[in-house]
């Protein structure tokens, strides 16, 4: 082993380590933004809102969930905390936000629906 390999080694390593630690985040932000759309469907459908945050609450630990309509939209909103790097160096807010159009737009708009 020369010299100058193990010089450039510790730093071929933290750049790896950083690599994986931002594939990690983007996974993270990944489902984030799946379980956002996931849950505004189902409470689009009228499912019980406990069952989307214990949806939430299993594949993403930590997660707060705000629910909101615009409209005729039913509107989920996501956000948490992602640890960076493999030993969580940094911390870093994720968010995601996803909408569906409501089984029943009267149900959310005080305007009414159609007939």
């Amino acid at each position: 082993m020369t010299a100058e390999f193990a010089v450039a080694l510790p730093g071929v390593m933290l750049v790896l380590a950083l690599c994986l630690g931002a594939v990690n985040v983007i996974g993270q932000q990944v489902v984030l933004g799946s379980l956002a759309s996931s849950g505004a469907r189902m409470l689009a459908r009228g499912d019980d809102p406990s069952a989307v945050r214990a949806q939430v609450a299993s594949a993403a630990p930590g997660a707060s969930l705000t629910q909101s309509s615009d409209g005729a939209f039913i509107c989920v909103a996501l956000s948490r905390a992602a640890r960076f790097g493999p030993v969580g160096l940094g911390s870093l807010a994720l968010s995601a936000r996803d909408c569906a159009l409501a089984a029943d737009p009267g149900a959310t708009d005080a305007g009414g629906g159609a007939p």
